[in-house]
């Protein structure tokens, strides 16, 4: 195997232990730092795919930057959000969060 695999083996796993955080937590907090460890491998993806590809013309680093600010807000709203409810119901899991709807 060559480098670049064991880069992309490491945010495949990366990937998907956030994916099945996702999926099985009910804590809204544990879910909000499932994305952000799905949102990590996506940029050791973007940086290992950059570095090995021989370009070398810094895309895949600007392209993380990007997906790191877009991280930072997505916290920010998501817990606002949970901050929120945790006021109004004084509970953190997403199974309460279905009255936000109305």
């Amino acid at each position: 195997m060559s480098a670049v695999d064991w880069y992309l083996v490491l945010a495949t796993t990366l990937f998907c232990i956030g994916a099945f955080g996702v999926l099985a937590r009910r804590n809204t907090i544990l879910v909000i730092m499932s994305l952000e460890l799905m949102l990590n491998a996506v940029n050791i993806a973007l940086v290992a795919f950059n570095n090995f590809m021989g370009i070398g013309d810094g895309k895949g680093p600007i392209f993380a930057l990007f997906v790191i600010t877009v991280a930072a807000a997505e916290v920010t709203v998501g817990l606002a959000i949970v901050i929120a409810n945790y006021r109004n119901q004084r509970s953190v899991q997403a199974d309460s969060f279905d009255e936000l709807k109305g």
